[in-house]
């Protein structure tokens, strides 16, 4: 999926650094790693994680690992020129320790979240949601939690087409 994007199309997200130190005979050893998030802004997310020596190693690692790994998302699009775009409905997703609770918001908005959970929805383009994370905050777990309940969620057609009705006598 990644094979057709450009990199001007695509924005990318440093998530989080970290630092380790390896405690050898002369010292300390430092090692860094980075999470990353990239989108194109219109429904495909992806995150990627990083180490090396020194920080911008491991950010070009977590993003080239991130652009491998895009997924598609669903997203509902409203306005006029559909510039409102938030999601179809509410949903909770655990992830490890992490939960996420996302709700669709009204225009105007914005996106009420955290760091992780922001950078998820700003990369795949949402600008109008309401979040909660419950339990670990850990970043690296909210992102997965956030990428994985965008996947789950599926659109009025596609519940119909798997059920075998129409999408209007769906809710009948």
């Amino acid at each position: 999926m990644s094979s057709n994007f450009t990199d001007r199309e695509i924005i990318e997200k440093t998530v989080r650094l970290g630092r380790t130190a390896k405690v050898v005979k002369g010292g300390r050893r430092f090692s860094f790693n980075a999470l990353v998030v990239v989108g194109d802004k219109n429904g495909n997310v992806g995150y990627g994680f990083g180490k090396a020596k020194e920080v911008p190693m491991a950010i070009t690692k977590a993003t080239r690992h991130a652009k491998r790994n895009l997924v598609e998302v669903k997203i509902k699009r409203t306005g006029e020129k559909g510039e409102n775009v938030t999601i179809p409905f509410p949903i909770t997703y655990k992830y490890k320790s992490s939960v996420v609770l996302l709700k669709p918001a009204a225009p105007g908005t914005g996106i009420i979240a955290c760091s992780p959970v922001r950078a998820v929805l700003e990369a795949a383009g949402i600008n109008n949601v309401l979040t909660k994370s419950i339990g670990s905050n850990s970043p690296i777990n909210l992102v997965k939690a956030t990428i994985f309940a965008l996947q789950k969620m599926k659109t009025k057609e596609e519940v119909a087409t798997i059920r075998g009705v129409e999408p209007k006598n769906l809710f009948k």
